[in-house]
């Protein structure tokens, strides 16, 4: 498995995390206040997707830049 397939296929399973903390999240919030773990819980997901989401949307981009190059 290449790299840019790693990224992908973490990327997707990060997507999953992330939707499961904001859910988590909202649970907690109905129930009363939630502790502090929770509230903040989607943070580490998320600034991981936004990482490995800018991997991939400058990708093609280097791709096309390298090809012109050679």
């Amino acid at each position: 498995m290449n790299i840019n397939a790693l990224i992908r296929q973490t990327h997707r399973w990060l997507s999953i995390a992330f939707t499961v903390t904001v859910i988590a999240n909202f649970v907690a919030m109905a129930l009363g206040e939630p502790p502090a773990l929770v509230v903040y819980a989607p943070l580490l997901p998320l600034f991981l997707l936004l990482f490995s989401g800018l991997y991939m949307f400058v990708l093609p981009y280097a791709h096309r830049a390298r090809r012109v190059r050679d």
